[in-house]
């Protein structure tokens, strides 16, 4: 059976509960978006909204645009995720991603601090980070197999063990560097979406991003069949074991292209296929762009919440802001499906 064959059909009444929330999920990002590119926040002064001059348009724009593409990416990869290995609590970062592109950074910068470069505040963390990231993929991946693909429990306590072994690589490192280097790192992990970045690196991120979103669009049947267990999607003709292989490694780098981009940024990929599902029901064809949606809304939203925000120490890394409103907002949500289980 094709993967046609296995799609769901939204049509009907049940379309108008489904592409009439995903439009207005699309108007909120688009509005989030002005939003954005207007607010701004004088030195010492107070919150305005109007259009930036020319000189500072282009750093909103590129703010905007890494939004796009790390949330976009983050919500992408967290429903793949929690759909693939059938764990409402799954996360992108689950497969060690982060923990493998900061094991990159931190190496880099040790590297930079021997040569005597770590002054360099133009360096661009990027390459390495991608390359951590990407190797801890390489390892979850190989090590979470079952009978030569991917297993979901495996995968998971995979990801766990590399993660848990790139966090001691990187306390290893941390104690060998100079305490500016420290300083650096810490604020690279806190999460910050880049007002400069070149284009090649925005728009190598962006075709990873909007990559990953059509080929996961394109397999949305076969991840509804998925849901059924893994028996029944083999009886639907559902390659499980190939599908998952090639959806993680779709999850995988696109998380590798988002914490790359703007180091690792939490809580997005874990509530956003929360709300979308709520939202547009659970036929991925309409959720993982509500996902998506869902995960540019945050992103973007927050850094446009921070900008209001003056603690006196300068504006909130964006990473701060999405633990410390993601955290309740996760709970809440977490509460609510209990109580609906319960009912």
């Amino acid at each position: 059976m094709s993967m046609a064959a296995t799609s769901i059909t939204v049509h009907g009444p049940h379309a108008s509960r489904t592409v009439l929330p995903l439009i207005a999920l699309l108007l909120l990002a688009v509005g989030i978006c002005v939003l954005r590119y207007a607010i701004d926040r004088a030195p010492g002064g107070g919150v305005t909204l109007a259009w930036p001059e020319a000189d500072w348009a282009v750093f909103r724009r590129t703010s905007i645009f890494a939004g796009l593409i790390v949330g976009g990416g983050l919500g992408l990869a967290g429903g793949l995720m929690q759909s693939l290995l059938r764990n409402p609590l799954a996360s992108p970062y689950l497969l060690g991603v982060s923990s493998g592109a900061g094991l990159g950074v931190m190496a880099a910068m040790a590297i930079a601090a021997s040569a005597g470069m770590v002054s360099a505040a133009t360096v661009d963390w990027s390459v390495p980070a991608m390359l951590g990231a990407i190797g801890a993929l390489v390892v979850v991946l190989a090590l979470g197999r079952r009978n030569g693909w991917p297993d979901p429990v495996t995968v998971l306590l995979s990801g766990v063990v590399v993660a848990t072994i790139c966090a001691g690589g990187m306390m290893l490192l941390q104690h060998m560097v100079p305490m500016d280097v420290r300083g650096r790192f810490l604020t690279w992990m806190m999460g910050t979406l880049p007002e400069i970045a070149s284009s090649p690196q925005l728009i190598l991120a962006g075709v990873v991003v909007l990559g990953g979103i059509v080929a996961s669009v394109m397999m949305s049947g076969w991840l509804d069949a998925s849901l059924l267990g893994d028996d029944e999607a083999r009886t639907l003709g559902v390659p499980i074991g190939p599908l998952r292989l090639v959806l993680l490694g779709v999850a995988g780098m696109v998380t590798a292209v988002t914490v790359a981009m703007a180091g690792p940024i939490g809580f997005v990929g874990l509530i956003a296929p929360h709300v979308a599902r709520r939202t547009v029901g659970h036929s991925h064809v309409v959720l993982l762009p509500a996902t998506v949606l869902v995960g540019v809304v945050i992103v973007v939203g927050a850094d446009a919440a921070r900008q209001a925000i003056d603690l006196g120490s300068g504006r909130l890394p964006i990473g701060v802001l999405t633990i410390l409103a993601g955290g309740p907002v996760f709970l809440w949500l977490l509460r609510r499906e209990v109580r609906s289980l319960e009912a």
